[in-house]
């Protein structure tokens, strides 16, 4: 059986470059709702990092995540309030970790 985890670089994509500026009120309680979402995720470790990208042409959020499978990838980001109003881009990684 394989253990090793399978990582991933995950970019949310906010539906305007002004978003994480200008939000209305119904946009920011699905982001808080995001951040509520992950947050478990975190704690357990199956989030290496997660945040907002402060790019000036337009932020972002990112994530680095470890999980068993592609299939419990897809059901994270299925799950995720936030995946609707922004789009997900999803990059596999290698990544190198320590022992």
């Amino acid at each position: 059986m394989n253990t090793e985890k399978k990582h991933y670089f995950l970019k949310l994509n906010p539906p305007r470059a002004s978003f994480m500026k200008d939000m209305n009120d119904e946009e920011r309680a699905v982001m808080q709702q995001h951040v509520a979402y992950w947050a478990p995720y975190v704690e357990d470790g199956t989030v290496i990092v997660l945040g907002p990208v402060m790019d000036p042409k337009g932020g972002y959020g990112i994530a680095v995540i470890g999980v068993d499978s592609e299939e419990q990838l897809n059901q994270l980001i299925a799950a995720d309030p936030a995946n609707g109003l922004n789009s997900y881009e999803v990059h596999p990684m290698r990544v190198r970790t320590k022992k």
